[in-house]
C-alpha cells in the first residue's frame, strides 16, 4: 500500500505543477458562470478534468472560496475532493487552519480523518500560535496517512511583520518554522511540509535562510500570474527544485485560459513543460 508521501512524490514526478482551484467571483464571471455553488461546481470539476487530461496530478482547492457559499459550497468541495481521490489526484486543501487544543483537534478531524467528508491528502496549516499548537494535526499524520504544509515564508506584503521577526535566540520566526518542521520529519517519511512563496528569494537570503535545504515537501505559490519565474524558483530552491519535492502552484495562470476544456488542458501541458525546463526536472 502506497503512503501519502510516496503518492505525492509520484504525482510531482509526473508534473511539478499544482493546479490551484480558486473560484474567485471574477474568475467565475470570466467563465460566464454565476457566483453561486453551481458556478463553483462547474469551475472546480472542469479544472480537475483538465488537470487529469494535462498530466498534472496535484490540485489545491482554496477552501475559503467554497466556504463563502455556505453548506452548498462545502458540498461542492466534498464532491471535488472525492473525485480527485477516485482519479488518483493528490489534493491539498488550502484551509490554513490554526488554533489550539481541542479546536485544532477538530480541524485535524475535519480535514485528515480517513472517513471525514472533507478528507484531503494534505491540508495547509498556520503555526503562528506556536509550532506546538499544530500538535493535534501532527499526531494524526501517520495514523491517517496524510501530510500538512505549514506556512513558513509567504509572499504577502505584511507576512514579514511576523515571519521575519527574530526571537530571543536571534532566529527569524520563519526560520524557526522551517527548523521545527524538518525536525518532525527526522528519521521517517516526510509528512510535514512547508509553504514558501516563490517570490521571497531576496528576503530569505537577507535573513540567512536556505529554503532549498528543507528536507521535506514544499508548496510554493506565486509562480506565473503572481510574478515569479522559473529563474526565481531555481535561485530560491537550488538543487531541490529538481528533486520532485517542489509543488509549484498556479491558479489564475491556468483558469485565465477560459472555460474550454481543450484550452485549459493545453495551458496545463504548457506550464508543466515550462516548469520542467526551468527546474531541470527529468
Amino acid at each position: 500500500m502506497t503512503t501519502a508521501p510516496s503518492r505525492l512524490r509520484a504525482a510531482l514526478e509526473a508534473s511539478p505543477l499544482c493546479v490551484g482551484i480558486d473560484p474567485h467571483p471574477g474568475e467565475l464571471a470570466r467563465w460566464g458562470l454565476a457566483d453561486s455553488a453551481d458556478g463553483v461546481r462547474t469551475f472546480a470539476l472542469r479544472l480537475l478534468e483538465a488537470a487529469v487530461a494535462g498530466g498534472a496530478r496535484v490540485v489545491k482547492p482554496q477552501v475559503a472560496l467554497f466556504e463563502r457559499h455556505g453548506s452548498r459550497g462545502f458540498a461542492v468541495l466534498e464532491e471535488l475532493l472525492a473525485a480527485a481521490r477516485t482519479q488518483g489526484v493528490f489534493a491539498i486543501a488550502d484551509a490554513k487552519r490554526g488554533d489550539i487544543g481541542s479546536t485544532m483537534a477538530g480541524y485535524a478531524d475535519a480535514w485528515l480523518r480517513r472517513d471525514a467528508p472533507l478528507r484531503a491528502d494534505a491540508v495547509t496549516v498556520s503555526p503562528y500560535l506556536g509550532f506546538d499548537s499544530l500538535r493535534p494535526v501532527l499526531d494524526l499524520l501517520e495514523e491517517e496517512d496524510a501530510i500538512v504544509f505549514a506556512l513558513a515564508l509567504t509572499s504577502n506584503p505584511s507576512g514579514p511583520q511576523v515571519q521575519h521577526a527574530r526571537g530571543a535566540d536571534g532566529e527569524p520566526v520563519g526560520g524557526t518554522v522551517l527548523r521545527l518542521a524538518a525536525r518532525e520529519d527526522a528519521g521517517r517519511e516526510a509528512r510535514v511540509g512547508v509553504v514558501i512563496g516563490a517570490t521571497v528569494g531576496r528576503s530569505a537570503q537577507s535573513l540567512g535562510l536556505d529554503p532549498g535545504a528543507f528536507p521535506g515537501p514544499v508548496l510554493t505559490p506565486g509562480y506565473g500570474a503572481q510574478g515569479a519565474t522559473g529563474e526565481d524558483l531555481r535561485a530560491l530552491f537550488g538543487p531541490v527544485a529538481a528533486d520532485h519535492r517542489l509543488a509549484v502552484n498556479a491558479s489564475r495562470g491556468i483558469s485565465g485560459a477560459g472555460n474550454d476544456i481543450g484550452d485549459l488542458t493545453r495551458r496545463i501541458v504548457q506550464i508543466s513543460a515550462d516548469l520542467r525546463g526551468a527546474l531541470g526536472v527529468d
